[in-house]
């Protein structure tokens, strides 16, 4: 039977590299202080050693856990069916991992799965928190305020203090005021009202759109930026959707049985759009020439595989996921600039969006 070998102690380091135990901590630690030749041999005696900082030890020092919850409020049925979670969550991988930092996944379907969340964050095992696809009623901002955890969310937060924004140009912009809302989110409104200005220029005039749920501002940002160019249209033409494809073809036909002279449809995501396809061909409808359709999300598996392939506005949601946790990141290492202009970051930013144009409008 073979011994255990024991694992590399810090002493053990110290004495390779020839160096104080004290030297070796704030080197594995990350704090400054060393100079660069001395660091650089407690580096080198770390990998001959194959050491691994003790977690519990190295929390105790740096008063960091080097772990972010990423908290979706969503079933998990929807979550792992949904590729925008999936877009969303790459990003948010990505950056963390560049900066070692591990991914703690929290889903909340009902009450008792907000109280379990609320007593993990309370307990003190992560360093912040990453919150998208929130409701309005949803009672996780308080239970991550009270946890006293940092914070940014992916979307326009809906409450007091969450709807200034800048537009986001430069991807290395620092921001972000400590008792500000910080958050990430795509010009939902903007975006809304290029899709529908793109039927208008086709020469449609009674223009639908299946909402997603409306209490979520993406949906009532997405809402109003139809409002916007379609002036008091009829409220027969806005039948309200939930971002699924089932509840796009639901709501494609009921639009069919209220208005079934329509001529266009703008729907809140993708999957509804592709939902509604559905719907339209089960009528015996043609897509784009009796009545044309567009998306908003511009997701490849889905926009390019309808039939016909889908016009829809693009945003770019892993690079969403990516800012959020640059965001934390650069709050949790204490590292923002202000701004020159105004003393303080801005608490959001807001990406982008662009319309693709494919064969269904």
């Amino acid at each position: 039977m073979s011994e255990t070998v024991p694992r590399p102690t810090l002493e053990a380091v110290a004495a390779r590299a020839g160096v104080s135990r004290a030297t070796v901590s704030r080197v594995v630690n990350g704090f400054d202080g060393v100079r660069e030749p001395l660091a650089e041999r407690v580096r080198r005696a770390v990998d001959e050693l194959g050491y691994v900082p003790n977690q519990a030890a190295r929390s105790l020092v740096t008063r960091r856990h080097d772990a972010v919850a990423v908290i979706v409020a969503e079933p998990e049925t929807r979550v792992f069916a949904d590729p925008f979670f999936a877009r969303q969550l790459r990003g948010i991988s990505k950056e963390l991992t560049a900066h070692d930092n591990q991914l703690v996944l929290l889903l909340t379907e009902d009450r008792d799965d907000h109280a379990r969340v609320g007593r993990y964050l309370a307990g003190g095992h992560v360093d912040g928190a990453l919150v998208f696809s929130l409701h309005i009623d949803d009672p996780l901002p308080g239970l991550i305020q009270r946890a006293g955890l940092p914070a940014v969310f992916g979307g326009r937060p809906h409450w007091n203090g969450g709807g200034d924004a800048v537009r986001y140009v430069d991807t290395d912009n620092r921001g972000g005021a400590r008792d500000a809302v910080r958050y990430v989110d795509t010009d939902n409104r903007g975006g809304a009202r290029d899709a529908v200005r793109h039927l208008l220029g086709l020469g449609r005039r009674r223009v639908a759109h299946i909402t997603g749920a409306l209490d979520q501002t993406s949906a009532v940002d997405r809402l109003d930026g139809f409002r916007d160019v379609m002036a008091d249209p009829d409220p027969r033409l806005v039948v309200e959707g939930d971002f699924t494809a089932a509840s796009g073809e639901r709501a494609m036909r009921e639009l069919l049985r209220h208005r079934p002279d329509l001529d266009a449809v703008f729907a809140g995501n993708d999957l509804m759009a592709a939902g509604a396809l559905r719907a339209l061909r089960e009528h015996g409808r043609r897509v784009p020439e009796d009545i044309a359709v567009v998306g908003f999300d511009d997701m490849l598996p889905i926009a390019e595989q309808t039939e016909p392939p889908l016009t829809t506005v693009r945003q770019d949601i892993e690079e969403m996921g990516r800012l959020m946790a640059r965001l934390l990141l650069r709050e949790l290492d204490r590292t923002t600039a202000p701004d020159e202009a105004t003393g303080a970051g801005p608490s959001g930013v807001v990406l982008p969006t662009t319309l693709v144009r494919r064969a269904s409008a």
